[in-house]
């Protein structure tokens, strides 16, 4: 009942108050990355990390290539955030065309590289259109993997779930039991596919609730910098794109920077419908972009944590 008065005053207070002011900055985040395929790209990617570390993270993920595409640069990138930076990193691993001796390998470099929370993803195949096939010696689930991974080290792991259910789920119900045999296998949380409404979080929160699913559910945020590249994401992953989005996107092809500012409010405005619903750990899709996560942040009232002699003033 307190979590429901709660919920009300908040949302009475969005309602009375320009939408951003006084947040308490009382949420947590964590931003996902993508390996870097030139060494341009590598600028921009530690530009961003760089960016965003002041915000205090709880952790960043390196995403990982379909059939351990890039292993060695998802490795590479990882151990130099645990190196060069305070932020928890997480490495992703998938179960696509590898023995569970090669998974093992792999999941153990990333231990002895001081890497200690895992990722851990059945994977897409690496040629499109193509179904999943597990390897003749390897992981056939997700879950499976979360076990396999909890066998060579006490890894904290992270799982993926789809709140418009999964392209290749049988049903809505069929997916919410296969993140719970994810969970069940021991891992820690849920961070789920983009959305862009945020009644499609809740609707699985709820869902997910009534299924005896009682681990945290991270929401995903991707802020929207190329309209069309989110359609084409959005088609493989089964999100709804809503036409209102359309409509806010149209004409703005040439305009990078106007493009830039719709996508900040629209992300933000999404994030404070779920922090008025309670919502308060979010994981953002930068596609290794600082500023539109930044702003977001900003927004939710998440500042840079001052330095230690401000701090003694």
């Amino acid at each position: 009942m307190t979590t429901n008065l709660n919920s009300l005053a908040e949302a009475h207070r969005a309602a009375a108050s320009p939408l951003f002011a006084g947040l308490a900055g009382d949420i947590g985040i964590s931003f996902e990355f993508f390996p870097p395929k030139t060494d341009k790209m590598g600028e921009t990617l530690w530009d961003s990390i760089r960016t965003l570390e002041p915000l205090g993270p709880r952790f960043v993920s390196v995403t990982y290539g379909a059939g351990g595409s890039t292993r060695e640069r998802t490795h590479a990138t990882v151990a130099r955030i645990v190196q060069e930076t305070g932020i928890p990193a997480a490495a992703h691993l998938t179960c696509v065309d590898a023995s569970r001796d090669e998974i093992a390998e792999v999941a153990q470099a990333y231990w002895d590289a001081g890497i200690r929370h895992v990722v851990a993803l059945r994977g897409d195949p690496p040629v499109k259109g193509e179904s999943f096939r597990a390897h003749p010696d390897g992981y056939g689930c997700a879950a499976d993997l979360v076990s396999g991974l909890l066998e060579i080290a006490p890894f904290e792991i992270s799982v993926a779930a789809n709140p418009e259910m999964h392209p290749e789920a049988l049903s809505p119900q069929a997916d919410l039991d296969n993140l719970k045999r994810k969970l069940d296998a021991g891992a820690t949380r849920a961070m789920t596919q983009f959305f862009f409404e945020p009644d499609t979080f809740f609707r699985f929160r709820d869902a997910a609730a009534a299924a005896g699913i009682t681990a945290p559910i991270l929401p995903g945020i991707m802020p929207v910098s190329n309209f069309a590249a989110i359609q084409r994401m959005s088609a493989m992953c089964g999100t709804d794109v809503p036409r209102w989005l359309a409509s806010l996107f149209e004409g703005l092809d040439d305009l990078p920077a106007a493009r830039q500012l719709v996508a900040a409010t629209t992300a933000a405005e999404l994030c404070r419908r779920l922090y008025a619903g309670g919502v308060r750990d979010f994981h953002f899709y930068t596609l290794n972009r600082a500023e539109l996560s930044y702003a977001i942040c900003h927004m939710l009232g998440v500042r840079p944590a001052a330095p230690a002699t401000e701090k003694a003033a």
